[in-house]
């Protein structure tokens, strides 16, 4: 018993030593101290307990206490915990008041809260930043495809930060005004002699309005010529136009062998019914016979002219076969001699 207790009493002084150095870091306070900036004991002990790192406030308000602000530690705290980045902020306010931009700390607080990087904001506002278009395409009245590329100078604008568009919408707005002015020129020539007519145009439209940034130049980088966007599409016109012609005549094609197979049923038709009409004379021919309408000298009458009138038609047309064959010197020779 007599050992067990001095080991019980140091392992409780040892976990009090641990919970007292944990709950209140001491070499913390002797630096908040030394550098001037009053915070208690509980106050370190309250961060603990509301799972504040306390670095995260200390480190801070020193900077700031430094710097020549006023924050308190309640601000600082209470920002942390709403999940900003408390030292971006003090950071951000120790470079506005250098630069001489007036920034309060609930405006910083509000544009750290909304997503924005405050101290870039304000490095903004004293150094402009340049920011390059993509490659714009746009086509001039001639027809001629223009590609340009755009160098944008911006300046934050603090005051519009929280709820001010970003540099997406900047460049989609000067991409916008280069293809109207571009569209709006007679010629690609007069957008390639005058490249600054751009920037002229597009620094009319005021197109920082809303944003949170103050667009103060636009020089065109680089312009180059693309395409003959209106001979492309003539060419693709004449195209339709030569397949619309393609199918009408499609269409006339197959309508005439129709009206051939028509004609051609037609005239089968009428064929068949000839042959029928001849079968019937025969028959007729019987019955005038059987009747006594004709007697057997006119059937025979009949029978020779029929005979005689195929006799000359067939002599008609050896007579027109040989007009029709070239005659060769051997016949004119023959004939002579």
């Amino acid at each position: 018993m007599s050992i067990a207790l001095p080991l019980i009493v140091i392992v409780l002084v040892i976990l009090f030593l641990v919970l007292f150095f944990y709950f209140i870091p001491i070499g913390l306070w002797i630096s908040a101290v030394a550098a001037g900036v009053r915070i208690g004991f509980f106050n370190l002990i309250g961060m603990r307990l509301r799972r504040v790192a306390p670095s995260l406030i200390v480190g801070p308000m020193i900077k700031s206490h430094k710097a020549g602000l006023k924050l308190g530690s309640d601000q600082l705290e209470a920002h942390y915990l709403a999940g900003g980045n408390v030292d971006r902020v003090v950071d951000a306010l120790i470079a506005a008041q250098r630069a001489e931009i007036e920034l309060s700390f609930e405006r910083a607080a509000a544009i750290d809260l909304a997503g924005r990087d405050v101290l870039e904001a304000v490095q903004m506002s004293v150094n402009p930043k340049v920011i390059q278009t993509p490659i714009v395409t746009a086509v001039a009245m001639d027809g001629i495809q223009v590609m340009a590329t755009a160098r944008v100078t911006v300046r934050a604008n603090i005051d519009r930060l929280v709820g001010g568009a970003g540099e997406e919408t900047v460049l989609a707005r000067v991409g916008e005004g280069i293809v109207t002015t571009v569209g709006s020129s007679d010629t690609h020539k007069r957008v390639l002699e005058n490249p600054d007519s751009i920037s002229k145009t597009v620094l009319e439209k005021g197109l920082d309005s809303g944003t949170a940034f103050e667009i103060l130049s636009i020089d065109i980088a680089d312009v180059d010529i693309g395409k003959n966007i209106g001979a492309q599409l003539q060419i693709d016109q004449a195209e339709a136009d030569k397949e619309i012609a393609q199918a009408k005549a499609e269409e006339r094609r197959a309508m005439a062998v129709a009206l051939e197979q028509e004609m051609k049923a037609r005239v089968q038709e009428m064929r068949a019914k000839v042959v029928e009409a001849e079968a019937e004379v025969p028959k007729a021919m019987a019955e005038a016979l059987r009747s006594g309408n004709i007697g057997v000298m006119d059937y025979m009458n009949m029978q020779n002219i029929k005979a005689d009138t195929s006799m000359r038609d067939n002599i008609s047309r050896l007579g027109s076969d040989s007009r029709k064959q070239p005659r060769s010197p051997g016949d004119d020779e023959n004939r002579r001699g």
